[in-house]
């Protein structure tokens, strides 16, 4: 019986099915038809009331993140061709178009995405996660980096002045903060710096100047690098010119001492160079007219040649103006063999002077000429003429060597006084035998 109704039941939803399926096969074009219908009305009705539109954003920034991975491998990069600016196009309903505005936009490139060609994917986005749109893209749409090794070192500065100071002063000296500097960067910028530079206008200057400096980098050959890749810990530096007064003034070698005996100096003294340019301030070389140096020529048989430092024999605040100077003369004391000559000199050319009034004065016999030995440097002692040498008799000073205040008659050896050039020397002394009497009265009527 169970069985039976079992059959039965089974029976009835089947003929169900049967009448279902005819019914939903019944028509089936009109009813696929419409239902098109009815999405393209919906579509319509959507579009009409909220239509979809587009709007592209100009000069959207890039946001690169993640770079301190290349950081992390001591690289630097460098956007290439502006190409983390990019224009940002959005398709979304009108609504949320009339919205947008370019602060909406999340423009960003993954570093850990980078390609071996060195380029990132952007990926765009909105600020706000829940606004409906149908898409968003960015073109371009990588951006292009240069990726290099990170390099750094010490570079020396280079400090220099342009401009010319006013005439009759110069640049003595040129101090900055520092004299080197550590710098950093992309390795194919830091190995073409082969120095820093630091300049300070001196136009007209009178006095010292001082002030800041810009810091720039040069190449081995003098040209100028582009810093903008240069990392560094100052732009720039203070400087100070020291602007010093020049004045040129002779060098005066002088002898000191004895030469060894028979021999003189000639008087002449070398100096080279002749003339130094100091430099100072204007009132430290106003009383500076020259620098004088000496020279011991004690026990010199010679010419005694000397190299000598001046820096001693300049005040403290003094300088030389050029720094290629080294501060050394040569000088040159010249030194001859002292020679004699005996001259004979005629009893005509000696003469009385100051003998006092009421005297007379009478040569001794044998006294027609005297034998007068003089010497000196070779060509002093040449040049005398002995028939112009003139000797005199000087009563006055003779009696005030004797301590004598009255002149008393009798026979006297007096020294006779020779007129030589100063450069000749008179070895012998020449006495003169004469009688001294007064002058009878009766002889003067």
């Amino acid at each position: 019986m169970e069985k039976k109704m079992q059959k039965e039941g089974t029976g009835v939803k089947e003929k169900a099915r049967q009448k279902m399926g005819k019914k939903l096969l019944n028509n089936l074009g009109l009813k696929l038809v419409s239902i098109f219908l009815a999405v393209v009305i919906w579509f319509a009705v959507v579009m009409i009331s909220n239509p979809k539109d587009s709007v592209t954003f100009s000069g959207i920034t890039v946001n690169l993140v993640n770079t301190e991975l290349l950081d992390s491998e001591d690289k630097l990069y460098e956007v290439q061709d502006n190409s983390d600016k990019v224009r940002v196009t959005v398709e979304a309903p009108r609504k949320v178009i009339n919205q947008l505005r370019s602060s909406d936009i999340i423009a960003e490139a993954d570093v850990s995405r980078l390609t071996e060609v060195n380029t990132i994917a952007i990926n765009c986005s909105l600020l706000n996660n829940a606004v409906e749109i149908s898409s968003i893209t960015s073109n371009p749409d990588v951006v292009r980096l240069k990726v290099e090794d990170k390099a750094s070192k010490w570079v020396n500065i280079k400090r220099n002045t342009v401009g010319e100071v006013a005439e009759g002063y110069m640049v003595y000296s040129i101090v900055s903060d520092d004299t080197r500097m550590v710098i950093s960067g992309p390795e194919s910028v830091i190995s073409r710096v082969d120095h820093a530079g630091i300049e300070m206008d001196v136009s007209g200057a009178t006095d010292n100047v001082s002030g800041n400096a810009e810091i720039r980098f040069y190449d081995s050959e003098g040209n100028l690098i582009d810093d903008t890749d240069i990392i560094r810990n100052a732009d720039s530096m203070h400087v100070e010119v020291t602007i010093y007064a020049m004045k040129e003034v002779p060098v005066e070698a002088l002898a000191t001492g004895t030469p060894a005996e028979g021999y003189l100096m000639t008087g002449v003294v070398e100096c080279e160079p002749s003339t130094v340019v100091l430099a100072g301030t204007a009132s430290a070389l106003a009383d500076v007219n020259k620098v004088s140096v000496t020279i011991d020529i004690t026990g010199e048989s010679e010419d005694e040649e000397r190299s000598i430092l001046l820096r001693p024999y300049l005040d403290s605040g003094i300088r030389f103006a050029d720094s290629n100077f080294n501060g050394k003369i040569n000088a040159i004391v010249h030194i001859e063999p002292s020679v004699e000559r005996t001259l004979t000199i005629s009893g005509r050319n000696v003469s009385v002077a100051n003998l006092p009034e009421g005297f007379e004065l009478e040569f001794g016999e044998g006294q027609l000429t005297y034998r007068l030995r003089i010497s000196g440097l070779d060509h002093a002692v040449s040049a005398v003429e002995q028939s112009t040498v003139q000797g005199t008799l000087d009563i006055g000073a003779w009696m005030q060597e004797q301590n004598m205040s009255e002149l008393r008659e009798g026979n006297y050896e007096i020294p006779i006084v020779f007129e030589l050039p100063g450069n000749v020397a008179i070895e012998n002394e020449i006495s003169a035998r004469v009688t001294i009497s007064r002058i009878d009265e009766e002889d003067e009527e």
